[in-house]
């Protein structure tokens, strides 16, 4: 069947919102962006880092702000508009160091509280590079991580061919997410302090030396995953001690105890099969928590947290029984109690949980984000706080009354006059029986008695929840702004609602959580407000997969589709993606298995195109390891060769996510572009 080619000129010009006072990729782009957060040892101080970008120059830059933790006015200690500051610590005589390129290398300086007194303290080896660095509570020792060699390169390898820029790859793990194995791991170092703060000797001590191991854990781990003994002589880190095809197929992560008086190193968390992370000491120094996936192989697992008890050698996971997946622990001041961050029904929540075990409590509630926090006195916590409508702030949340005290106003400038649309949270019948939350967002200025293009959003993960988080691109108040309410379900397989909801996904990408998706497109448009006649279909990573699932099987729902990152033929990625663990635990097996799973069968997309006759937008990255980007390939040659509207937007330099600030801004232009042409009324297209 051949159809009606759409206009092929793109005019890629700013947006033009619907009115001038509403969000536009470009008002995005200008928002400053909250980092870093560091409470002082006087818990009187909050440093933190604020990011802004610049569309001239691609890139963006940070500096460092204090506020009081009480409440006050803020202040801007550094001002270096061609390197950013990081890396905040808060030392014992209530100094802030931090890292910086001011110097040519990454190094490390420190501030009095006021922004006076910046001196340099290091003088770390330009060419090796220093990341996550902490200081010991005592102030005795860093840590941080450095870059080590562990293999050799074609050059290495032939140094009579210096051009050569071929890869020669023996093994699995050759490439993950956006990067390839360049033969280098990252490991974790400790170097003695001195009087005046700086570091003791020509370098640090590498406690994996030999090792091919990386801590943190790649690429996402960082100072999280590391942490110091109140006394500074142990340190403990998360490390994944498999190299290769092992590498690959598992998620062991384990937590090691490092004793820097003996040199010796404990497996804390032997025997346990799944990830666990991010290791936090008690106050006295005798237990010490992290985060856990009881599951091998399952990335999505429920995150609890076990304590281990030095002492007695004995674990416990202390959030046993419970629904909630943990983040973001902390201990109490008298380490009693156990704080952390757990989402919960399209929101994020702070609750805690005894540290020898017993009931989880809520302490907080409301349509917001609470992501992460630092303790600031007893029954405090200074937060990382958002909406979808509104980008990261500070503020202090008294836990006992819910109290909250507004201590950053970052985009005040930027957002003064704004309107944004309504948002509402229904819920729906799944064909199940079930009760699903929809989001629902509507344009600023909405008339009920108008009819509205309307937008199903698909969210990826396949398990990252839809909540009242801010996104800089898959933003709903960005498309309500250009007059589409926007359909955000939280289906089957989203954190916030119960294992059983959470775990569903897995193998049956293709059943339930499609059905569920159609629940909640049909259950918005029975509105007079929805015109049944534009609604369109988008989504990234899953939701890429379930906008190409539901290409072809949409029954004449949707009038166009767009699908980023997404996962267009299961048989082809099984084999080309990286963390196979994921791959075999999501889609139940390989492709050349007996039997063969159903995910090859009647969850795969490209076994439907044969029904596609929709326009669709596909959107890749080049360097998404994770999908690779013959997913995008497959999906855009299969509408182009069946005759179908299409175009492909391929960012070479770009991985799963779009992070420079230019091409970040023509994702939003050709996105828009590209609903103005398939979804507005005739005559009406955008440019």
């Amino acid at each position: 069947m051949m159809h009606k080619p759409i206009i092929t000129a793109l005019l890629l010009l700013p947006l033009a919102a619907a009115a001038q006072n509403t969000y536009t990729p470009e008002l995005l782009l200008k928002l400053g962006r909250l980092g870093e957060m560091q409470v002082s040892p006087d818990q009187k101080t909050v440093a933190y880092t604020v990011t802004r970008y610049s569309l001239t120059d691609n890139k963006g830059q940070s500096d460092i702000w204090t506020v009081p933790a009480g409440g006050g006015a803020a202040r801007q200690l550094t001002n270096t508009p061609t390197v950013s500051e990081n890396t905040l610590n808060w030392r014992a005589d209530g100094k802030l160091t931090f890292m910086s390129a001011e110097s040519g290398s990454d190094q490390l300086y420190v501030l009095n509280a006021d922004g006076s007194g910046k001196q340099q303290l290091s003088n770390f080896p330009v060419e090796e590079g220093v990341a996550n660095l902490k200081y010991a509570p005592k102030g005795n020792f860093i840590l941080y991580t450095q870059d080590v060699k562990t293999g050799k390169s074609v050059q290495d390898w032939y140094p009579d061919l210096p051009k050569a820029d071929a890869k020669i790859i023996d093994d699995l793990n050759y490439r993950h997410w956006s990067s390839w194995d360049d033969h280098k791991v990252s490991h974790v170092f400790f170097q003695p302090v001195g009087t005046e703060g700086k570091p003791v000797g020509a370098g640090g001590k590498d406690i994996m030396a030999g090792e091919k191991f990386d801590a943190p854990l790649q690429p996402f781990g960082g100072s999280e995953q590391l942490a110091f003994s109140p006394d500074g002589y142990s340190l403990a880190y998360t490390s994944r001690k498999l190299t290769g095809k092992a590498e690959a197929e598992s998620t062991n992560s384990d937590i090691y105890l490092y004793d820097i008086r003996t040199g010796q190193t404990t497996n804390l968390s032997e025997g346990l099969g799944g990830y666990d992370t991010e290791p936090v000491f008690s106050p006295d120094g005798s237990q010490v928590a992290w985060l856990s996936m009881a599951t091998p192989g399952f990335e999505s697992d429920r995150n609890g947290i076990v304590v281990y008890d030095f002492k007695s050698k004995k674990r416990q996971d202390v959030t046993a029984g419970s629904e909630q997946t943990a983040g973001n622990v902390r201990w109490s001041p008298d380490g009693k109690s156990i704080y952390f961050a757990s989402a919960l029904a399209g929101t994020q929540q702070i609750f805690m949980v005894p540290s020898k075990g017993g009931k989880v409590k809520q302490l907080t509630k409301g349509a917001f984000n609470y992501n992460g926090f630092e303790l600031a006195g007893k029954d405090a916590v200074i937060v990382n706080k958002t909406t979808q409508a509104s980008p990261a702030d500070l503020v202090r949340v008294d836990l006992k009354s819910g109290r909250e005290t507004v201590l950053t106003n970052i985009n005040q400038t930027e957002l003064a006059g704004v309107k944004t649309g309504k948002l509402e949270s229904r819920m729906v019948t799944t064909t199940d029986g079930k009760q699903m939350q929809v989001y629902v967002t509507f344009p600023p200025d909405f008339d009920p008695a108008k009819k509205y293009p309307t937008l199903l959003y698909c969210q990826g993960g396949p398990q990252s929840p839809i909540s009242q988080s801010f996104s800089y691109r898959w933003n709903f108040q960005l498309m309500a702004a250009q007059g589409y309410i926007v359909v955000a379900p939280n289906r089957r397989g989203l954190p916030g609602f119960g294992t059983e909801w959470n775990n569903s996904i897995s193998g049956d990408w293709g059943g339930q959580p499609i059905r569920d998706y159609l629940s909640a497109i049909d259950a918005v448009s029975q509105e007079s407000y929805v015109d049944k006649d534009r609604r369109g279909c988008v989504g990234a990573s899953y939701g890429g997969y379930s906008a190409y699932q539901l290409a072809g099987k949409h029954e004449g729902r949707f009038k166009t589709f767009i699908a980023h990152a997404g996962l267009y033929n299961l048989t082809s990625w099984y084999p080309s993606t990286e963390e196979m663990f994921f791959a075999k635990h999501d889609i139940g097996g390989a492709p050349w298995e007996t039997p063969l799973h159903k995910s090859y069968t009647e969850f795969n997309p490209q076994q439907f195109a044969q029904n596609w006759d929709t326009p669709i937008l596909v959107i890749h990255g080049a360097k998404d390891f994770r999908v690779p980007e013959g997913q995008g390939m497959e999906a855009f040659g299969t509408a182009q060769l069946r005759g179908i509207p299409s175009r492909f937007l391929y960012f070479p330099n770009e991985g799963h996510w779009i992070q420079k600030p230019q091409n970040a801004v023509l994702w939003n232009r050709v996105f828009f572009e590209w609903l103005g042409r398939t979804l507005k009324p005739e005559g009406q297209a955008q440019r």
